[in-house]
């Protein structure tokens, strides 16, 4: 299965890359650092971002890595549901609108785009970035903030998704959040966290309370049971991602790549085309004699072994990657 690139669009770096120019290094430089110490204090974002300068710096060294986390999901999404085609979509906490860029990426038949955050640096910025990368949908920017919004206008939407936001909401707040995004979806929800043992476990009581309001789980879960993951683990995933030369620059990286670990959910008001029997969680493990994997499979947990001598199973799996799903009877388990 094929999943979409990981890459910013080209007309989006380059939009990003020319607001960038002229712009002092030190100053950036400065920005990204406090913009990383925020990120690992889990400071929300909007104590960071300051002023352009900040949000020049986010865009140049964290939207890459969400917009990548976020079209892999939605990837994950639309494979599961090729006939899923929706026609308008709400960014929630956008930020600089990695999403909307993501799901406008994927399906072409976006046509009106709600871009929705407390930021109104952030939200203007947004508008200008899509339009300067090509954007075709019609954007509509909402100053709210998600946590405490009563009404959406324009509500419902067919896609819903929510990336790296969710984890800056108090535990207490987060039913009732997650029952006001449930109903501005008419069809597909998704949401992305980072992929964290503390925002797993968030992710899976907000899964609990999804199936209990009828939602049907599309990705990565193959099953509507409670997770069968023992304590000390948790679900994530892994995308890598090229760094362009400002990020290096900026953030002052040397590695030409990074490799950017999220957990996300993907529920619908409808299900799988061809639901998964099983997904793999963990990195294969490719040794002499066969391929280890980490599976959720059939409401269990287990991880199981497939011999390079069992030619048939072998070649069926040789070429999965981690959070690919499998499917019976033709991938056997």
């Amino acid at each position: 299965m094929s999943l979409p690139s990981p890459e910013l669009p080209a007309p989006l770096a380059a939009a990003i890359e020319t607001r960038l120019e002229g712009r002092a290094q030190a100053a950036l430089r400065e920005s990204a650092r406090l913009l990383s110490a925020g990120y690992r204090a889990r400071k929300p974002t909007v104590e960071t971002i300051r002023d352009e300068t900040d949000a020049l710096a986010y865009a140049a060294t964290r939207m890459p890595a969400t917009y990548a986390a976020i079209v892999t999901a939605l990837g994950r999404l639309e494979a599961e549901c090729p006939d899923f085609a929706p026609t308008r979509m709400l960014d929630v906490g956008c930020g600089l609108g990695a999403a909307a860029c993501a799901a406008s990426t994927l399906w072409p038949s976006v046509a009106k785009i709600a871009l929705l955050d407390r930021s109104a640096l952030f939200l203007r910025l947004a508008g200008g970035l899509m339009k300067e990368g090509g954007a075709h949908a019609a954007i509509e920017a909402v100053e709210a903030d998600f946590a405490e919004s009563r009404q959406i206008a324009n509500a419902p939407f067919d896609l819903v998704v929510i990336g790296y936001a969710l984890t800056e909401i108090a535990d207490a707040k987060l039913p009732a959040v997650v029952d006001r995004l449930w109903a501005l979806a008419s069809g597909a929800l998704v949401i992305v966290e980072p992929g964290t043992p503390r925002d797993h476990a968030r992710l899976m009581g907000i899964r609990s309370r999804l199936v209990a309001l009828g939602a049907n789980i599309i990705a990565p879960c193959p099953h509507q049971a409670p997770c069968p993951l023992p304590a000390h683990d948790w679900c994530h995933f892994s995308v890598r991602l090229a760094r362009r030369r400002a990020h290096r620059l900026i953030k002052g990286a040397d590695a030409p790549f990074e490799d950017e670990k999220f957990a996300y959910l993907a529920v619908g008001r409808f299900g799988a085309a061809t639901p998964a029997s099983a997904r793999i969680i963990g990195p294969p493990r490719a040794g002499k004699a066969g391929i280890s994997l980490k599976l959720c499979a059939d409401k269990a947990f287990r991880e199981t072994f497939i011999p390079k001598r069992d030619k048939p199973r072998y070649e069926q799996i040789r070429r999965k990657d981690w959070g690919d799903p499998l499917r019976a009877p033709a991938e056997e388990f």
